[in-house]
């Protein structure tokens, strides 16, 4: 069992513009929200700096490409054969629609060069592994495509990888542990959680609920899941973004404050997520929520210990201290003989 000696949060972010939303919506009706996402993301990353706060941006390689020239140069040779069509971003891409919110190569460069942001991965195209036609020979192609874009453009190697629309399972996990991924972002335990494919209504009700009042099992825990050189690091929390007049706007981030107040008495893990889009509608009141949170956090590192962690940061310091342990042991072991 990990002992952590100080309480951690861990903040990840799905950075994808509308490449994780193109088989949801038209990109002609979000250029404002995709305009006001590129204004918050510089904004996010300041707040970040000035509260010492440090995140995981799992990025969509597509969106690092300059231009859809550049988008077609790191394009791998084997596709995904979704049975639906709709769900393969080169499907969707075939028209090369020439507006906003498709390209950010600039911003994920800002993010790469800021103090303790983790550049990560959200897979290449968005690629969704447990739809029906998906196979792992297209998925590694896809992971190969994100990671050598990374380099290429950033410098940076990922080893944090976040799934889309969260779907993953133990094949997929293995598969990208191949390519030298070691750190996952995984579901929390509950049962609106699982299986992220089959949807179901209840399921949205009791995700939502949970985010007001406690539907399901604790948010924070004491380790994640090892594997050898791989940890999965469940997500405890999505921070949904502010709207207009809703009632409930307060009562979300109680309920977050309220949850790291208890990983904090606990000494435990609190992994907070969301995608910089949401942001998109209203993003100064939605900056504003988030410093609101980031003052409590601060709050909560000098009365409690509190440490801002990435997932990679989280994961190295896991196993060098499953390490020490062992180390520890061994040394017991020869002295006490």
């Amino acid at each position: 069992m990990l002992n952590l000696e100080r309480p951690v949060i861990v903040i990840s972010l799905d950075f994808e513009l509308h490449w994780g939303r193109f088989d949801k919506y038209s990109l002609a009706d979000y250029q404002a929200y995709y305009a006001g996402t590129q204004y918050a993301v510089p904004k996010i990353l300041r707040l970040f700096e000035k509260y010492k706060i440090h995140a995981t941006w799992a990025t969509v390689g597509m969106l690092l490409a300059k231009n859809w020239e550049e988008w077609e140069s790191y394009r791998p040779n084997r596709l995904p054969n979704y049975e639906q069509p709709k769900y393969s971003a080169y499907e969707w891409a075939k028209d090369r629609p020439g507006l906003n919110g498709l390209f950010a190569p600039d911003l994920a460069l800002d993010v790469s060069q800021t103090s303790g942001q983790e550049i990560a991965s959200h897979t290449f195209s968005h690629f969704y592994t447990l739809e029906k036609g998906a196979d792992l020979a297209a998925f590694q192609a896809d992971l190969s495509a994100s990671k050598k874009i990374s380099q290429d453009k950033l410098g940076i190697e990922p080893v944090s990888l976040v799934f889309p629309r969260n779907q993953y399972d133990e094949n997929s996990i293995q598969a990208a542990m191949d390519l030298g991924f070691k750190n996952f972002r995984t579901n929390p335990k509950d049962w609106f959680w699982e299986n992220a494919v089959e949807e179901s209504l209840a399921k949205k009700i009791f995700r939502t609920g949970d985010t007001l009042y406690p539907l399901g099992k604790r948010s924070s825990y004491s380790e994640p899941k090892i594997s050898g050189e791989s940890i999965e690091i469940p997500a405890s929390r999505l921070l949904r973004p502010y709207r207009k007049g809703s009632v409930f706007n307060q009562l979300r981030i109680k309920r977050i404050k309220s949850e790291l107040v208890e990983s904090c008495k606990r000494n435990e893990i609190y992994h907070l997520w969301w995608h910089p889009h949401n942001f998109g509608h209203l993003p100064k009141e939605n900056l504003q929520v988030l410093e609101d949170l980031l003052i409590f956090i601060n709050e909560l590192t000098k009365s409690k210990g509190l440490q801002s962690m990435s997932m990679n940061e989280l994961a190295e310091n896991i196993m060098n201290s499953k390490k020490k342990d062992k180390s520890s042991d061994q040394n017991f072991s020869v002295n006490y003989q």
